[in-house]
């Protein structure tokens, strides 16, 4: 089992948003963007999709190599969509189907990724 853990401290995410604009383009997809900027906090959203993404890169045991390659989809539950060379490695790991898990409160966020390894 591959198992990655991140955590977040919202305010600190929104201010490097604040501070860099273009970050939400580098980091985020297009739809990760419409679904986060259509909830309440915003940040807060964004920043639970950033730990996501990093708890997916630790599982993975490569860290993040491509922000974009790894996507946070919702709809009820939320998944994992892996692409290019993360995608890759994922199917290399046999890890093609990593469970994600994200909560927050006013503080932070957190985010657990679990997959079966080879």
């Amino acid at each position: 089992m591959l198992i990655g853990i991140d955590i977040i401290e919202n305010d600190r995410f929104a201010r490097a948003l604040d501070r860099r604009p273009r970050l939400a383009d580098r980091i985020f997809t297009k739809t990760e963007q419409a679904y986060c900027l259509s909830r309440p906090n915003p940040a807060q959203h964004f920043a639970a999709r950033f730990a996501a993404k990093e708890a997916v890169g630790k599982a993975l045991g490569t860290g993040v190599r491509s922000w974009r390659e790894i996507e946070i989809t919702s709809g009820g539950k939320p998944r994992v969509k892996m692409t290019g060379i993360t995608g890759l490695r994922a199917e290399e790991l046999g890890a093609g189907d990593v469970s994600i898990s994200i909560s927050h409160c006013g503080l932070v966020s957190v985010a657990v990724a679990a997959a079966p390894g080879v």
